[in-house]
């Protein structure tokens, strides 16, 4: 009788500790889960559906990624290593969309990073962004004018956020806005850990002639702190391929533009 306890908390520890490695490394397979912690495969598979169950990870294509909510948010150099492939495409995909736009919006992360880093050398451009590492990589190039948000800088993301970068886009104008998200549902829209950046999104996207909304397929279906926009305020969805044939069905059902690359 006095094992029992002490068998659940062993499991807790392991399932923490198989959390902790899979939020550290951004990306991994079971079998690296196996090969760390010197279990069975049966255990690992065991756990990650446990983990699965409570919405802290998610598995696809025999990958295990971390879930963002609240209390947990990926840092930049952690999602340059989930589904960089994909976010390549989807960023060309974005690319061959701006159109007449002249003054653009292009969100913080990394995906907007691959975005910045395809803009077009042959046409004069404004870009606007609260990503310090995208106006910096752009600044140099003789056919952009580059402006950068002001305010308070979040390390994990090197993005910019608070009360002045709100007020300073409340007095700009935009043809498009290129805008990410932590979590899309339908039920309560594109959502991001942090009230701070989503006040800044929010503010962006008020602020835009059009929009578009970009972000790899394992984004869709988590919910994650603060709703900052609805599907429908977007022109375009772009995502990936990968994106599940449930959340295709419900995307083009609810009528929304979509496009997967």
């Amino acid at each position: 009788m006095d094992l029992h306890p002490f068998a659940s908390r062993v499991s807790s520890d392991r399932q923490q500790r198989e959390l902790e490695l899979v939020r550290e490394n951004g990306e991994l397979s079971p079998h690296q889960l196996h090969a760390v912690l010197d279990v069975s495969m049966e255990t690992v598979r065991r756990d990650l559906r446990v983990l699965e169950s409570q919405g802290l990870i998610r598995r696809s294509y025999g990958r295990i990624a971390p879930v963002e909510s609240g209390a947990f948010e990926t840092s930049l150099s952690m999602r340059r290593s989930i589904n960089p492939q994909e976010k390549a495409r989807l960023a060309s995909a974005v690319v061959s969309k701006l159109g007449e736009a002249q003054i653009i919006y292009i969100d913080e992360g990394y995906t907007e990073e691959l975005i910045a880093q395809r803009l077009p050398s042959d046409r004069r451009l404004a870009v606007v962004t609260p990503a310090l590492h995208v106006a910096t990589m752009l600044a140099a190039k003789p056919n952009l004018q580059v402006m950068i948000l002001g305010g308070r800088v979040r390390g994990n993301t090197m993005g910019v956020v608070d009360a002045w970068a709100v007020e300073m886009l409340r007095r700009l104008n935009f043809d498009l806005a290129i805008i990410g998200a932590n979590g899309v549902t339908l039920e309560h829209g594109m959502t991001t850990p942090d009230p701070a950046v989503a006040a800044v999104k929010a503010a962006a996207i008020e602020r835009s002639a059009r929009r578009i909304f970009v972000g790899a397929h394992h984004k869709f279906g988590n919910r994650t702190f603060v709703t900052f926009a609805q599907p429908n305020d977007f022109e375009l969805i772009i995502t990936g391929q990968e994106l599940s044939a449930y959340w295709t069905n419900q995307l083009v059902a609810a009528s929304l533009p979509l496009l997967r690359v």
